[in-house]
């Protein structure tokens, strides 16, 4: 199934503001809330969305040589089609989705 862009967006911005962020404080809630429908429930990107953003995989080399600051600071900024997060997760909430991210690495 190929996803349009407009699908894509529409998608994106549900899922960015109709989760309840402030509910969910462990890394796994937040990610399956706010990352999985687009990073995959593996962090591969295999998700329409993911293949449509061209998403890449946690497991690869540049993303796994990134340091808890960098992915930090992508999840706050945002990057290409991945909206920010710095008005959604709190600080604790952005860590605990980074320490997730690293369990995905395995």
């Amino acid at each position: 199934m190929k996803l349009s862009p407009t699908l894509f967006a529409v998608l994106c911005f549900t899922a960015f503001f109709v989760s309840s962020a402030p509910a969910q404080s462990s890394g796994p809630d937040i990610y399956k809330a706010k990352c999985m429908m687009c990073h995959g429930p593996d962090g591969q990107g295999n998700t329409p969305a993911g293949k449509l953003a061209k998403i890449v995989s946690y497991k690869d080399p540049s993303i796994m040589n990134q340091s808890d600051a960098e992915l930090t600071a992508i999840i706050k900024t945002g990057k290409n089609k991945m909206p920010s997060y710095a008005t959604k997760l709190s600080d604790d909430q952005i860590a605990a989705v980074v320490a997730y991210i690293h369990t995905l690495q395995k």
